[in-house]
């Protein structure tokens, strides 16, 4: 059965987009010139991410005015806002998410819409502005066709279904099965920026789950090297296209202190610690890192009801290219594609023009050229 993944991306009306429609393959780089709204389309998705994950709308849009389009006209009552939305397809086929968000003069959801092969199975709208909610209905198919119930106008609504949904009609069933699908693709994302600078140092060994910046780098290699034996072993070798001079192991090493640091061998020469390699080869090394692992590994939102082995983790991945030579980035590219053919693993990400044309060359890799 096909994981639940997010395909489609849909900026009707964020920050510079208006009525854009994004199809996202398992591996696709948005590329351009600056100001053409590559770093925006990531933040909706990972705005989207978020929403589904139970977060209230402003601290996903502290800054919700400034998403507004300029072009974009007050109604009678002064009120602007945005809209996005997405397709997660998975075991159902696609499922849509759509959403409409007012950022003045309030901050709320206005308008949110489920639906399925074309038909509705949930819907918001605001229908009391002096009330912080919005009046929900969603598909019953027993006695009564629709429910009615007021929701929260801060969160996003489908992520409350699998809560007041009870399940006991068909129709009440296809409305939870198509909030989980939705659900369970959205969250299933990993925002990675790693920061060279933070990844230096060495760290104490804690949880062993990779942060956003890799800061723990080491700490996470020190759990993989035990509880990922294979794992480690193919960043070993993956290490050896990203870094100078051949490399025969990636490993660690406690201190006594008791914090950890990591360290690359290379030939019969003495371990160096990562702390001294370049920008570039620290940043080539937490991204491949990122695709050889999966959710246990990465300090991401676990959908406990699902097994890791379930989900279809989705990268999220702006100036994926920082840093990066030709010969590492061509590395990390084709990693990424071979990678993403299991099934396992997905990866959205911008890069620069350099990058884009050797990703046109590719196999397996689809690039999304926008325009100021």
């Amino acid at each position: 059965m096909p994981r639940p993944a997010v395909t489609e991306l849909r900026l009707s009306a964020f920050a510079g987009r208006r009525r854009a429609v994004y199809t996202l393959a398992p591996v696709t780089l948005f590329a351009g010139p600056s100001g053409s709204g590559k770093s925006t389309v990531l933040a909706a998705y990972e705005a989207l991410a978020r929403l589904g994950a139970g977060e209230p709308l402003g601290e996903v849009f502290p800054h919700a005015a400034d998403l507004v389009p300029d072009s974009a006209r007050p109604d009678a009552e002064g009120r602007r806002g945005f809209r996005i939305g997405c397709t997660v397809d998975g075991p159902l086929g696609p499922v849509r998410i759509d959403l409409a968000v007012q950022a003045h003069p309030d901050l709320r959801i206005v308008g949110e819409r489920l639906t399925h092969h074309g038909r509705t199975l949930f819907t918001t709208a605001l229908r009391d502005p002096g009330r912080a909610t919005v009046q929900a209905a969603w598909l019953t198919a027993g006695a009564t066709p629709v429910t009615r119930a007021p929701l929260p106008d801060d969160l996003l609504g489908t992520a409350l279904l699998p809560l007041r949904v009870a399940g006991a009609t068909q129709g009440q069933r296809e409305v939870l099965a198509a909030a989980e699908q939705a659900l369970v693709g959205l969250r299933s994302l990993f925002p990675c920026t790693p920061e060279p600078e933070r990844m230096r140092a060495p760290v104490l060994p804690a949880e062993g789950r990779l942060l956003r910046d890799c800061a723990n780098l080491a700490e996470v290699l020190h759990r993989t090297h035990t509880d990922c034996p294979r794992r480690h072993q193919r960043l070993a070798v993956v290490a050896g296209a990203g870094c100078a001079a051949p490399v025969t192991g990636v490993g660690t090493r406690e201190l006594g202190d008791g914090t950890v640091r990591a360290l690359l061998t290379r030939g019969d020469g003495p371990a160096t610690p990562l702390g001294r390699l370049g920008a570039g080869e620290l940043r080539y090394l937490a991204l491949a890192l990122t695709l050889l692992t999966g959710p246990g590994v990465l300090a991401m939102d676990r959908i406990a009801e699902v097994p890791d082995a379930m989900q279809c983790l989705t990268l999220l991945t702006d100036d994926l290219d920082r840093g990066l030579d030709d010969r590492q980035t061509a590395a990390l590219l084709d990693l990424a594609a071979t990678i993403a053919a299991d099934g396992h693993i997905r990866l959205v990400g911008a890069v620069g023009e350099r990058t884009a044309d050797r990703a046109r060359r590719t196999p397996g890799v689809t690039v999304v050229d926008l325009t100021p």
